[in-house]
């Protein structure tokens, strides 16, 4: 531990893709081994790495980083002993988590969940992805291509056979830009994915009749009903980055009502 920084620790969690917390002990009261200051990272997977006290502690903030990730605010939160613990809130509003460590200290602290931008995934190498690709980089976006896809922005490359590989979560996008290449295997790795939003650059009639194929071979309606097609919003767009830009924008669109509604719907629950 002579080498540990925490800051060293939290800068590698940042580069390795997924998401994290940073704890933060912000006041202790009475004894403890937790010091003001002291900080830990927070994997997805529960991983503590740093000091923040004992396994009492550690178990609270488990609990909280797991809270935060999903919804992506941070929260302050106190350990204190449980014959202290009158609500699962105290008067200042701090939820409160109880503690059987024999110390008998309160432990204040602040988590900060910590996630990467969404991803874009993009089915295809034509005019249009690679217009795509670009404008999402810039507005800060993940984007992941094809294997082999010709671009000169930085992206993750998939296999477009196996996107399962590429781990791919609700609040991720998916455009099939294939554009009469694998069309439909594209489409449907795509609708079997996890992905909240998947769009198409195709007409509206090409795209029912691709989800009605799809059904004939296994997807059910609930699942091709999440297509949007054609993509992007309608700006009366005509060269493939005019394209690209009404479907960014309808993806900025989609990502910043989704976190309001996100939102929403936790004050409702609060």
């Amino acid at each position: 531990m002579a080498d540990f920084d925490i800051f060293d620790t939290i800068e590698e969690q940042r580069r390795t893709g997924d998401a994290f917390c940073v704890a933060t002990v912000l006041r202790t009261a009475d004894a403890t081994s937790a010091k003001a200051g002291g900080k830990a990272a927070i994997t997805r997977d529960g991983t503590v790495l740093g000091h923040l006290g004992g396994a009492c502690v550690q178990r609270a903030v488990r609990a909280a980083a797991q809270e935060a990730l999903v919804s992506g605010e941070p929260k302050m939160i106190r350990v204190k002993p449980s014959d202290k613990v009158v609500s699962m809130a105290d008067p200042d509003g701090v939820q409160t988590y109880k503690s059987g460590c024999p110390s008998g200290g309160t432990v204040d602290m602040l988590i900060e969940p910590y996630q990467h931008a969404p991803r874009l995934i993009i089915f295809g190498d034509s005019p249009i992805a690679q217009a795509l690709a670009s404008h999402a980089a810039l507005a800060g976006l993940r984007v992941c291509l094809p294997e082999g896809a010709e671009n000169t922005v930085k992206y993750t490359p998939f296999d477009p056979d196996d996107l399962n590989a590429l781990g791919v979560e609700a609040r991720d996008f998916v455009v099939v830009a294939s554009q009469g290449k694998g069309d439909g295997a594209a489409l449907k790795a795509a609708l079997q994915s996890p992905a909240r939003r998947v769009s198409m650059v195709a007409s509206r009639r090409k795209a029912e009749v691709l989800c009605a194929k799809l059904e004939t071979q296994g997807l059910s309606t609930e699942q091709t009903k999440r297509l949007k097609s054609p993509a992007g919003l309608d700006i009366h767009a005509i060269d493939p980055h005019e394209i690209a830009l009404s479907i960014l924008a309808e993806i900025i669109m989609w990502r910043n009502s989704d976190k309001s509604q996100e939102t929403s719907h936790d004050e409702k629950m609060a």
